[in-house]
């Protein structure tokens, strides 16, 4: 069974840049040895636990016991009022409703940002009744493909079936390593230059720069997939 996966932020909603721009004004602080932005480039699509330890271990200061809460609940706090779709993937998951394809979303985020950034950006109509995965389902969230390997299983298909549109390196890893063909979004608002290049060499099948080519690659791995099977 042929299924289509979204990651989140960055893919759904244009939620990374917020979450880098308070990143960095914590990290300021926190770690002033660092050049975070830099840093960052590197360590977006993790977790935030995973992103501040990736961090605290390049520096020769310490985090504050309770950084990983702080700074999700700051970032939290400004996507409830910053918070918006990416352009044009209302549009984009309407037209792809119609190539009948099952649908989940796979975020390395918790569960309960996910559903307050689908809320906020009114795409909770749109994906009513999809299924969603979310890091704290898993011990190893991405890059380790733990995460759509569940998603897979409960959707009672192979990884092979799946095609995952990913904005991050560590989710073009995790989707890639899980088996799964992915498509590597570069039109979030975040995104540094070279990112193509980066997600290409992570496994990416194909770049898509804007939302409204979408359909147009779905069509084109169902096309694939059917010539294969007949081959």
């Amino acid at each position: 069974m042929d299924s289509l996966i979204f990651d989140c932020d960055g893919v759904l909603v244009d939620s990374e840049a917020i979450a880098e721009a308070t990143l960095i004004d914590l990290l300021a602080a926190w770690l002033p040895d660092l050049a975070t932005e830099e840093e960052l480039t590197a360590a977006l699509g993790m977790t935030t636990a995973n992103i501040l330890g990736h961090l605290e271990a390049r520096s020769t200061h310490r985090l504050p016991a309770d950084a990983t809460a702080r700074v999700d609940a700051t970032i939290e706090a400004r996507l409830a009022n910053e918070l918006d779709a990416i352009d044009g993937v209302a549009e984009a998951i309407k037209a792809v409703e119609s190539l009948v394809l099952p649908r989940a979303v796979v975020s390395n985020s918790r569960r309960q940002r996910v559903l307050a950034s689908l809320a906020t950006t009114g795409l909770d109509a749109l994906l009513d009744q999809v299924p969603i995965f979310t890091a704290d389902q898993v011990t190893q969230p991405k890059p380790d493909p733990a995460l759509y390997r569940l998603a897979a299983a409960q959707l009672g298909c192979e990884p092979g079936d799946c095609l995952v549109v990913e904005d991050s390196v560590a989710g073009v890893t995790a989707a890639y390593g899980a088996g799964m063909t992915v498509i590597g979004f570069t039109g979030a608002s975040h995104v540094p230059p070279g990112q193509d290049a980066r997600l290409r060499d992570a496994g990416a099948w194909q770049i898509l720069p804007h939302m409204r080519g979408l359909e147009a690659l779905v069509q084109q791995w169902l096309d694939t997939r059917r010539l294969e099977a007949d081959a």
